[in-house]
Formats: C-alpha cells, structure tokens, sequence
C-alpha cells in the first residue's frame, strides 16, 4: 500500500463465458459485448457488500469487465440509489493492495492521475521514482488527458497542479515538470524534417555543454508533437550516431539525467516504459505494489497489449507469469483480470 493509503477517504455470483467479451484497440480489458444496466451493476455491487462477507469475486467481476465510461455510469448510478459513494463504499469494504487496485480502477482516470500526481507531490521523498507519473500523465498520454487532470486537481486540491509542483519540487526538475504539464501539443501527425534537423542539433548542443535544462531542451521536449519529436529523435541518432537518452545517460547519472530519459522513453515508446516500470516492480527482493498498480491500471485500456510484447522483448518471460507469480489472492484476481486473463 505505501504512498496510495492517502488517496482514499467506504451473494450472487456470475461468470460471463469468454465468448461473451471483447477487447477493444491495444488494451488488454475484456468487456462484456452485452453490458448490463448500470442500475443492475449498482445493485449487485450493493448486494456483494452486504451479508456476512464481502464478495471480491462479483465486485471483480462487474468492475473489472467495464471501460472507463461504464464505471462512470455506475459510480453515477450508484451514488444515486443508495446516496452514498461508490469509491466510499469500496474503501469501506476491501483491504490492502486489492483495495487501491480497484478504487484506482473505479475513478475516473483524469481523477484518478490528479490523486496519484498529488500522493506524489505530497512524498517526503521526491526523486525521479515518486514523479514517474507527472511525466507518465504528460509524456505517455494525449494532449486532453493532460487537461483534464489539470483540471481535476484544481477541483481536488485547490490549487494548481503548476503550483504544486512548484512548491514542493526542487530544480531543475521542477523547470522540467512545469514545462511538460503546462503543455497543449497539436496530437495529429505532422512532421516538419527542417525543423527536426535543426532540434536534433539544439538537443545535442545541450549534450556537449552538459546543460540539459537548458531552456531549448524544455522548450523542444514539451512543445512539439509526439510524431514530431520522434522524427528528432531518429535524426539525432542518424548525425550523432547514439539514441539521445543514451548521450543523455553518459552526462550523468543524477535526478536530472534520469528524469529526461523517462521523458523521451514516454514519448518515443509508452509501451517500453511501462513493461519497464512493471519489470522493475517485480524483480528482485519484493515487490513495488504502487508502482505494479499503476502500471496496469493505467495501461489496460490503452497499450497493454504493446506492453506485453516489450516486456517480453526486454526480460524474456511472459508478463502475465511475472505478475501472477509475483502476486496474491484478491490482488491477483482483479490484476489478471485487467490483463484480460483467468485464474
């Protein structure tokens, strides 16, 4: 549980055949192609928490075969009939790592990056692990996400996301971070060689000179297009003969050069970032449940099949063994699920 505990402030079962589902784009999510009402979904939700115990397998099962708009509807729905909070309802009644999977699950995503971003800002400890999602929610998402997160957590907190991060992060990564959340970026795809020509040999002056915050490198990495960047990119490597994070990781080995490289690996590669996070989350002594989390709920209904295949390109093993070899109980259940499996 760690740093989420502060995120949150409350028996029929029925299995769909695996016939009855279906995946939608590169995410992993199978919902049902007949969806009940969100007034039955409500309803067998309150009925899985009452009686003598909860029941995680019908709270899995409704939850985690819905995308976004669906679990929007039974929130709505649900505070409705019953006048109380869904979110509340499951703080209440689960425990642990499953009960942070789930809530994370049930927000709304713009809400759900808002609260993450904030239990972020909010550590003592603010190195380049603890704002993996400022550049994740920035770097690895569309222009409207970024948005409507920003908006979200003035909602929340009652205060910008900018001025919590200026407030609480230190430089130059702050420089860095505000660049990439105050950013709008053109998300169709338009490329200019010229121009990429030209940033390819700003970003590399930036390398000779070891001044990686240098206002050009903020400028060109949160501005531009993703396409864009991606063609600057590739016309680094081809003048100057290293990938950029690769020049970058020889400048250094500090906050600074760490974070840049989460931030070109987001924007060239989502995918390869996240079968990384969820790599490093469980290899080795223990497992990093938030970072595990964060990784699945945020990608099943985007890449996760991408993810899949760029875990297995980088550790060689299958990431639905690692995650089920590496997890547990309720917490498994509901992360295999999201992953589109059975247990």
């Amino acid at each position: 549980m760690k740093s989420f505990k502060k995120l949150f402030t409350s028996k029929s079962k029925t299995h769909s055949p695996e016939s009855s589902f279906k995946i939608g784009g590169m995410g992993s999510l199978k919902v049902l192609d007949v969806i009940p009402s969100p007034e039955e979904d409500s309803e067998k939700l309150k009925k899985a928490f009452q009686g003598l115990g909860t029941d995680e397998d019908e709270i899995i099962q409704i939850l985690g075969h819905r995308d976004a708009s669906q679990r929007k509807k039974i929130r709505e729905t649900y505070q409705n009939l019953y006048n109380e909070s869904l979110i509340d309802a499951l703080n209440s009644e689960l425990s642990g790592d499953f009960r942070t999977a789930v809530i994370l699950w049930t927000y709304d995503p713009s809400e759900r990056d808002a609260r993450l971003a904030n239990g972020a800002l909010k550590s003592k400890k603010k190195g380049v692990k603890q704002l993996e999602i400022i550049v994740e929610m920035s770097c690895a998402s569309s222009p409207h996400h970024l948005v409507a997160v920003r908006q979200a957590y003035c909602s929340l907190f009652d205060c910008s996301l900018e001025e919590a991060i200026a407030a609480s992060v230190s430089m130059p990564l702050k420089k860095i971070l505000l660049g990439l959340v105050t950013s709008y970026r053109y998300d169709k795809e338009l490329v200019d060689m010229d121009v990429a020509n030209l940033e390819a040999d700003r970003l590399h002056e930036a390398i000779k000179t070891k001044e990686l915050a240098h206002d050009d490198v903020v400028y060109i990495l949160s501005t531009r297009n993703f396409h864009q960047l991606r063609t600057t990119f590739e016309c680094y490597k081809k003048k100057y003969g290293n990938p950029f994070d690769k020049d970058i990781t020889k400048s250094g080995k500090g906050d600074l050069e760490s974070l840049l490289r989460m931030v070109i690996l987001c924007i060239d590669s989502p995918e390869k970032h996240f079968a990384e996070v969820v790599g490093t989350s469980i290899i080795g002594l223990g497992t990093d449940e938030d970072s595990l989390t964060r990784a699945i709920v945020t990608r099943a209904e985007i890449d996760m099949m991408k993810v899949r295949g760029e875990y297995f390109n980088i550790y060689k093993s299958n990431l639905d063994d690692a995650v089920i070899g590496d997890t547990s109980g309720d917490y498994r259940k509901f992360l295999v699920t999201l992953l589109g499996g059975k247990i």
